[in-house]
């Protein structure tokens, strides 16, 4: 039988990534995100596993679009067995004055309610399947621990993310939906290029930070896809070795 994924924010860094890690191991993924020539790109780049990659163009921070992309999901393939929620972003160095509500709300719309808005149909479908069941990856982040100067939204997002991702492991539990987080620092993708030339620290000063290969990610990501839905990973940090973040702020 197929295993049927869905990946957010797979045109790109990360969702590209972790994507491309599962179509190699045969998995039918469905990829999504904005833009849809972004998530053709990833579809190419999966070379002779291609044709197990579908691309549907989706805005998380949409209900709407939400909905009708799970159910044609459920539509092609009758079933779903994972959920990487993974699309998010951020405003850059601002501080809570400088923050519209606009851009509060953005953020929190992608990062917070578009990851609530797959995990709830995620939920429906794999309650209603047989056999029941499946699992839910979030992406959280670093910042769901320790904040970086200037990333009020984005880190109060990922906090919550936290808060999601406990939860629906607990409720999970009776319908054999493993849901856990993976915490990620410093991962080597266009978001992060400008940390070469350094970011703002937390005492003042703006330096270099170092930065992992995505493939890093996407290995630990696989081992975590791999378990069995008896066993579970609620939360692993993956980080570039040396970034600060143990003792940051």
């Amino acid at each position: 039988m197929d295993r049927i994924a869905i990946v957010t924010g797979a045109g790109s860094g990360i969702g590209r990534a972790c994507a491309l890690a599962l179509l190699a191991e045969g998995w039918q993924v469905t990829l999504l995100g904005r833009r849809a020539d972004a998530l053709q790109g990833t579809k190419t780049a999966a070379g002779p596993a291609a044709a197990q990659a579908h691309v549907q163009p989706c805005d998380v921070a949409d209900a709407t679009q939400v909905a009708a992309a799970f159910d044609a999901v459920a539509a092609r393939h009758g079933r779903l067995d994972l959920l990487f929620n993974n699309a998010g972003g951020g405003l850059g160095g601002k501080t809570a004055d400088l923050v519209t509500p606009e851009e509060w709300r953005r953020v929190v719309d992608v990062n917070l309610n578009g990851a609530f808005y797959c995990l709830s149909h995620a939920f429906r479908l794999m309650k209603a399947q047989q056999p029941m069941g499946g699992r839910i990856i979030n992406n959280g982040s670093i910042s769901a621990h320790a904040p970086r100067p200037g990333s009020i939204a984005y880190t109060a997002t990922k906090h919550a993310v936290t808060g999601l991702t406990k939860t629906a492991a607990l409720d999970g539990r009776p319908f054999d939906i493993a849901v856990g987080q993976i915490d990620i620092g410093n991962a080597a993708s266009e978001l992060t290029a400008r940390m070469a030339e350094g970011v703002p620290q937390a005492d003042g000063s703006v330096r270099p930070e170092p930065r992992m290969d995505l493939q890093a990610v996407a290995d630990t990501f696989m081992a975590m896809v791999r378990l069995p839905l008896s066993a579970n990973v609620l939360f692993t940090t993956v980080m570039a070795t040396k970034m600060p973040y143990v003792g940051r702020g």
